[in-house]
């Protein structure tokens, strides 16, 4: 016993040591952030059954197909782009996968009991984030406000001065609007 713990003390036992940790924590990380990745994709996203009903709606607007080209897809709005606020969504997304798992929303049905509740969620995650994955792509600075309507754009330049931000105004803009909802 006496003659491992001698070996293990040698300068060469120390390097290999922290040679073999600094690859297992980089292959850590790459799998990691391969999984985050992976997990952050419209694909997988709607690779589940219940989520089969908003991305029908999300199809119809105009965050799915534009005169632009350019899509904005599920993580795109649902997801934060800034650690360690995404590593938090992706944990706290457990509550999804359960509910898959317990078929809470399998039915449009059942969706449309829930969705008050969800889209609550949804806007109050929103609301706490002040609209920022929104504004990743909606920035008052480049709209062209003489562009816009006339109430869109009174209502946009008094937003940009008070500080106010997309979706204080813009609820239902992807998905129906729920039944019961009270502003």
């Amino acid at each position: 016993m006496k003659a491992i713990f001698k070996w293990l003390k040698k300068p060469i036992m120390l390097w290999a040591g922290v040679l073999g940790g600094v690859v297992a924590t980089a292959i850590f990380l790459v799998v990691f952030t391969k999984g985050v990745a992976m997990t952050n994709t419209q694909e997988f996203c709607v690779s589940c059954h219940s989520m089969t009903h908003p991305y029908e709606e999300y199809k119809k607007s105009f965050h799915f197909k534009n005169t632009v080209g350019i899509q904005a897809g599920c993580p795109d709005c649902h997801v934060p782009n800034d650690y360690p606020d995404k590593l938090i969504a992706k944990v706290l997304a457990y509550k999804d996968v359960l509910h898959e798992i317990l078929g809470t929303i399998d039915s449009k049905e059942q969706f449309e009991e829930h969705r008050l509740d969800m889209a609550k969620r949804v806007w109050a995650k929103m609301e706490n984030r002040e609209s920022r994955e929104c504004r990743n792509c909606h920035d008052f600075e480049d709209m062209l406000m003489d562009e816009q309507g006339r109430r869109a754009r009174r209502k946009h330049q008094e937003a940009q001065k008070d500080g106010g931000h997309c979706i204080q105004c813009h609820k239902g803009v992807v998905h129906e609007m729920p039944k019961g909802v009270d502003f």
